[in-house]
């Protein structure tokens, strides 16, 4: 059996498809159930967060085992398997273990270094656990992942590399502001009671917010969530919990909001908040493109004059026919202030241009000073050939500066959504007076944040720590044969004393005992150069073999290894439990 791993990240994905890939709590327990259940797999685990979708089996067939995880993926996230292919990874055996690793460790993170995985990771083993749909291997690898992710936060600085997907995304909200002067004094709204919604709320209250209201659709985790809060030594911060349906009104006395539920459908429309925020300043929330164009209409008014377009090739009030001037290598669009357009023409022939354009029979451009587009074009290559008369060429002037957008409102409210699929409609990034941070956003953010030299650090170790892992698991490998050996041994030793003692009834018993005894030390001494040295080379690459060539060796039954082999993963079960 092998370690196989097929799933898709916010690094090989946008955040739209693993928006309508993502899966709640029934369709993850549906698709581990239906992994095991398929042929290739034996075993499996889903590593399921807001960023990530990765399903862990233990396969004997690569190519099928790929097909069937990525044909279940597609199925239960309900995102077609052609749309999903392009963005699915696949990672086998030592690839499989590093890529788990790595992301125990936050280096695979959307902010690298984030702690939260590490819970996520273990919230995974237990869900698997309890479906008991992960045997040795799984339990094994999941195990051994939360143990390295725990080594690189207490052994390095990544910790400084980067911080929760919360705090990041508050940082992003601040504006580069320090956060905790940002968040002093106001009043937070904390949609959902889940994990991440309580790290948010947990890290809010730190931060000194005043007060803290927690919404959720089951209201009493949203009291247990608001009494922990109130109840904790580290904050001092105003707490309690309210209904679902009471969100547009605590939404309106709320200058900041953290979403973060399992819903399927908005939970803040673009409306709700647009109507929160007119209530808020007395003035509608408008698109802040549109306000952007309504505030440069009135700059572009000022400028008409002197951004006329000169006519190019077709554009002309004349047309082009008889033009005395050939503008065909002249770009059309341009402004008779650039000097690209004039320089070089002498003043004749712009008077007979400008001549040649006011007589010009075409439908004119009306302006808004009533004059015809033919009349005002004149005007200007009229005064523009006076000048060049005057000082000899044309003068040398810049193009007129670009209109700048009207600047965009001071944020009233702040929204963090960090649910997946989104809590909060995207169009609120459109609002004036709203500041939207979603997983998008601190996606594209987190792209620029510098990486910390202790990642490379953080990289060793989990090299190492795969390179032990795969040696431990190919040694483990070969202990069933091993210990069907010793038992095969055992066996022939008991035979051998039984004909001993129908061979010699009156045997005394201190006898018998001294001759057992030595004939077990014997076979021990025998056997025990080679299974230990069997299990060396068994625990390097290329190893597997030694299984096999020790079961023909000593010709054991394959069966009695394979019972050997489940006696172990059953015991093994019983004892274990989640790290």
């Amino acid at each position: 059996m092998s370690l196989l791993v097929v799933g898709l990240s916010h690094r090989s994905a946008p955040v739209s498809v693993l928006e309508r890939a993502s899966l709640n709590a029934d369709a993850q327990f549906k698709l581990l159930q239906d992994t095991v259940a398929a042929e290739p797999a034996a075993e499996a685990a889903l590593l399921a967060t807001c960023n990530r979708i990765e399903l862990y089996a233990d396969v004997d067939k690569f190519h099928a085992g790929v097909a069937e995880l990525s044909t279940l993926l597609a199925q239960h996230s309900g995102v077609g398997l052609e749309e999903l292919t392009p963005h699915l990874y696949v990672h086998y055996e030592d690839r499989a273990v590093h890529h788990l690793f790595s992301v125990a460790c936050g280096l695979d993170s959307m902010v690298v270094g984030e702690g939260q995985i590490l819970g996520q990771i273990k919230d995974s083993l237990a869900r698997a656990q309890g479906l008991h749909t992960a045997g040795r291997l799984l339990n094994d690898l999941f195990q051994q992942a939360l143990r390295v992710g725990k080594r690189a936060h207490s052994e390095t600085g990544i910790d400084r590399a980067g911080q929760s997907l919360v705090t990041f995304g508050l940082e992003q909200l601040s504006a580069g502001a320090d956060v905790q002067q940002w968040a002093r004094g106001k009043k937070a709204l904390v949609i959902g009671a889940g994990s991440m919604s309580s790290l948010a709320a947990a890290t809010l209250a730190r931060s000194g917010v005043a007060e803290i209201v927690v919404a959720n659709r089951t209201f009493e985790r949203a009291e247990r969530l608001a009494r922990i809060l109130s109840e904790g030594d580290d904050t001092d911060v105003l707490a309690r919990a309210v209904p679902m349906d009471s969100v547009p009104v605590e939404l309106t006395r709320a200058d900041v909001a953290v979403s973060c539920t399992g819903a399927t459908g908005l939970v803040l429309t673009a409306d709700a908040v647009a109507a929160t925020v007119a209530g808020r300043t007395g003035a509608p929330a408008a698109a802040s493109d549109g306000a952007a164009d309504a505030g440069s209409a009135g700059v572009r008014e000022e400028r008409q004059g002197a951004e006329t377009p000169l006519p190019g090739p077709g554009t002309a009030a004349g047309g082009d026919e008889n033009c005395p001037l050939d503008l065909s290598p002249v770009p059309s669009g341009f402004s008779v202030m650039g000097e690209a357009a004039v320089a070089g023409m002498d003043a004749a022939t712009l008077e007979q241009h400008g001549a040649w354009a006011a007589g010009g029979t075409a439908v004119d451009r009306p302006r808004e000073t009533g004059r015809t587009g033919a009349e005002a074009e004149a005007e200007l290559i009229g005064a523009l050939a006076a000048t060049a008369t005057r000082v000899g060429r044309i003068p040398e002037r810049r193009r007129p500066e670009p209109v700048a957008d009207a600047p965009r409102p001071e944020p009233v409210l702040f929204l963090l959504d960090l649910a997946m699929p989104r809590d909060v409609d995207a169009a609120v990034h459109r609002l004036a007076g709203v500041r939207l941070v979603d997983i998008e956003s601190l996606a594209d953010a987190s792209a620029d944040a510098p990486m910390a030299a202790d990642v490379d650090m953080v990289r060793r170790i989990v090299a190492d720590e795969v390179a032990a892992f795969g040696a431990a698991q190919r040694a483990a490998h070969i202990t069933p044969t091993v210990v069907a050996l010793r038992s095969m041994a055992a066996d022939v030793v008991a035979g051998e004393i039984a004909r001993l003692e129908g061979r010699l009834p009156g045997l005394d018993d201190k006898h018998r005992a001294e001759i057992t005894q030595t004939v077990k030390r014997v076979v021990d001494k025998l056997l025990h150069a080679p299974t230990v040295r069997v299990k060396q080379l068994a625990a390097e690459p290329g190893g597997a073999g030694y299984a096999d060539a020790l079961r023909t060796l000593f010709d054991l039954d394959q069966e009695t290894v394979a019972s050997v082999s489940r006696a172990g993963n059953s015991t093994t079960e019983k004892n274990r439990g989640p790290a």
